[in-house]
């Protein structure tokens, strides 16, 4: 069985959000008109306690974009975020979300970091995804959101890690596209543009009827 992961499509990835992705409202039709096709849509959300570790807000006159240490590892900061309960961690209020099988919520612990719908970076606290996976018995996981050189790829690259056969529709992504693309490619995740999919559907169609 094959699955549609939605990666993080919440208000602050969107237009005005905190941690605004350029056009990132651009992948909410592309989200909307694949859902219908797929038996189980899961999406991702970062949800974040207030007092991130990530957070510049959390150490005096630090700012977004600097890395510090902590416990001797390095550290991006970001502006604050996707916290629990706020407007920025809901989904975009265009997303068609009563479709939605089943949420995973990650970045939950203060002290971790999630760039992945899997794992944190360390790969200490798992999401339950991979377990949501196995008991729907996927085999087959097409992934789209935002932004793609974090989470779409670190996600796509980990489902391939775990046995899927793993699909990126690029439509359905923005942030810095090339690299993160790149990167897939080179690593083994098939990139899928929209239209292709719609010719595929169209012949699964007319196979049907025969």
């Amino acid at each position: 069985m094959k699955a549609l992961l939605l990666i993080d499509l919440q208000n602050d990835l969107c237009f005005g959000g905190a941690i605004e992705v350029p056009e990132g409202d651009a992948v909410i039709p592309v989200a909307n008109r694949l859902i219908p096709d797929f038996e189980q849509v899961i999406a991702t959300r970062q949800w974040h306690p207030a007092d991130h570790s990530s957070f510049a807000a959390m150490y005096p006159w630090r700012r977004p974009g600097q890395i510090i240490e902590i416990d001797g590892q390095p550290q991006l900061l970001w502006t604050m975020h996707c916290v629990q309960g706020s407007f920025g961690a809901e989904f975009s209020p265009k997303l068609h979300i009563s479709q939605i099988n089943k949420i995973i919520d990650t970045g939950t612990s203060a002290q971790a970091d999630n760039y992945s719908a899997f794992s944190d970076v360390d790969q200490k606290i798992d999401t339950g995804l991979l377990n949501y996976l196995h008991s729907k018995h996927i085999t087959a996981l097409y992934i789209l959101g935002l932004p793609i050189e974090t989470s779409v790829k670190n996600t796509a690259l980990q489902a391939l890690e775990s046995g899927f056969d793993t699909y990126v529709f690029l439509d359905g992504c923005r942030g810095e596209m090339r690299p993160a693309t790149e990167e897939m490619i080179e690593g083994g995740v098939t990139i899928l543009r929209l239209d292709q999919w719609e010719k595929y559907r169209h012949q699964q169609d007319k196979i049907r009827l025969l």
